[in-house]
């Protein structure tokens, strides 16, 4: 299947119920913090969540630094990790490198944060995040999570 037709399958398969969530989204559900009732909030409201499978990377970065500072342990780290994980699961996808520096160069975000919007559109879903910039870069695809969260969206 080629990549237009593969997105289209994919898009309505996914788009009943699926958001597509950034990494500091699935961070703040895990730990206490300045969204985390809202990234709550947005789970209860929308339990499937997806990603980019750089998701996971990301979210180790987030666990060294909580670990680097003391917050959680290794053991901690890596339970969190699987927990994370398994809200994924089934939900994490390649993008399309061509996509992702095309939105880099048109809008000035690194590529890490246009594989969320590269996503977000080949699904044809809202990307929930917290990153002002984004929303302001990509009012059409990107819904603050705590708008999401209180019923609203793109």
């Amino acid at each position: 299947m080629r990549g237009s037709a593969r997105r289209k399958t994919l898009a309505a398969r996914e788009r009943s119920g699926v958001i597509v969530v950034d990494t500091n989204v699935v961070a703040s559900l895990l730990f206490p913090g300045q969204h985390t009732g809202a990234a709550r909030a947005a789970f209860t409201h929308d339990p499937l969540w997806a990603a980019p499978r750089l998701w996971r990377s990301e979210f180790r970065n987030v666990l060294a630094l909580y670990m680097r500072q003391r917050h959680i342990s290794l053991t901690q780290a890596l339970e969190l990790q699987e927990t994370a994980e398994a809200l994924l699961q089934g939900r994490e996808y390649a993008v399309s490198s061509g996509d992702v520096l095309t939105l880099a160069m048109e809008s000035g975000h690194s590529p890490y944060d246009c594989e969320f919007v590269a996503v977000a559109r080949a699904l044809g879903v809202a990307l929930v995040a917290s990153d002002r910039r984004l929303l302001s870069s990509f009012p059409h695809n990107v819904v603050d999570v705590r708008v999401f969260a209180s019923g609203g969206g793109p």
